[in-house]
């Protein structure tokens, strides 16, 4: 894949596009989302682990692969797409650049919330995904049931509770490296949501 010239300044992209953590590089491509959870950590704070994760505006490609340029992709257990907002909001930019990490032997994972077919009508993003070089997702649970789930994470489309587990399966099919996650709230059965995720095929972690 060709190189892109364009190298923005500090100065026009003072934005934290990538961040790392425990041998994590992790990528901030988007603020935009397509659910409002009550839980979500952009209510209470502006960032994680001291790194200030608002966007002052959407990043282009340009600019995410002008600061991977100046990292050593093998040296990170894992490259991260995740942060303030949805990527698979963005999923022409997100297949680009899964592509781009993944032909320079870096080893790649999506935090999602699952709901890229609502958004993304008539595209097959599992499949698109898998053939840019995913090797594993994240899929944000986060309740047992429908109800739940769209009191807790406020979506803004219908019927996304059951897209984001049509999407983990899909995604266990693919041979995606797929685990399924929930928030420690008071109000979620953490055990049903557990059997949930291990009933799909995948792995299950509370954060």
């Amino acid at each position: 894949m060709e190189r892109i010239k364009k190298s923005p300044s500090e100065e026009e992209m003072p934005d934290t596009l990538t961040y790392e953590v425990f041998r994590t590089l992790y990528i901030n491509i988007t603020n935009e989302c397509s659910a409002n959870c009550i839980f979500c950590i952009r209510h209470i704070a502006d960032g994680v682990y001291g790194y200030n994760l608002r966007l002052s505006k959407e990043p282009s490609e340009e600019d995410i692969i002008y600061k991977l340029e100046t990292l050593d992709l093998q040296k990170y257990k894992e490259v991260v797409f995740t942060g303030f907002g949805e990527p698979t909001c963005r999923l022409n930019m997100l297949l680009f650049l899964i592509k781009w990490i993944q032909e320079r032997g870096g080893t790649i994972r999506l935090d999602t919330n699952g709901h890229a077919a609502l958004m993304h009508p008539g595209r097959n993003v599992v499949a698109q995904l898998k053939e840019a070089g995913l090797h594993a997702v994240s899929v944000s649970l986060n309740a047992e049931s429908e109800e739940k789930y769209v009191r807790l994470c406020n979506p803004l489309f219908s019927g996304a509770y059951q897209a984001l587990i049509d999407f983990s399966i899909n995604s266990v099919k693919a041979g995606i490296q797929t685990r399924m996650t929930v928030v420690g709230h008071a109000d979620i059965d953490i055990d049903a949501c557990q059997r949930i995720a291990v009933g799909i095929g995948a792995t299950f972690k509370v954060r």
